[in-house]
């Protein structure tokens, strides 16, 4: 029951950033869908003993950020 719902989370997470990145870059939810999947930060929210599936999507979506500008002290600092 406890992985159902972790997932679930996960899940609308993800869906989430896909529209937040979809917003801010004018792509398509898809397209964001996709860039977002090929991602380090995509790979941790998958990571279960990270808690990342713990934050909001804003918080997520800023690590992403940090992860695509090369600034890994701030990522890791997220």
């Amino acid at each position: 029951m406890v992985e159902e719902k972790t997932g679930l989370c996960i899940d609308a997470l993800v869906a989430d950033v896909a529209d937040i990145i979809s917003r801010e870059s004018g792509v398509g939810v898809t397209e964001a869908l996709q860039q977002f999947m090929r991602t380090k930060t995509y790979a941790l929210l998958f990571d279960e003993e990270s808690l990342l599936y713990l934050e909001t999507a804003e918080y997520i979506y800023d690590m992403l950020q940090a992860e695509q500008s090369g600034n890994w002290e701030r990522w890791r600092e997220e």
